[in-house]
């Protein structure tokens, strides 16, 4: 088992740690009814929903 000599300080930790950050979803407006929604889901507008501008279901 593998033990470190020395501390690992805050900031060489923090350093290696530096790509881990909130990304912030994309967004797509959709063509027919114009709403804003998550791609690759499908989305309820007025109780109906979309997938791909297409309506699926009809509530």
């Amino acid at each position: 088992m593998a033990h470190p000599k020395r501390k690992i300080s805050k900031t060489r930790r923090d350093k290696r740690r530096t790509h881990y950050k909130a990304v912030s979803p994309t967004l797509s407006i959709c063509s027919t009814s114009g709403e804003t929604h998550l791609r690759h889901r499908a989305y309820y507008v007025d109780g109906i929903l979309y997938y791909r501008g297409k309506q699926l279901i009809d509530g």
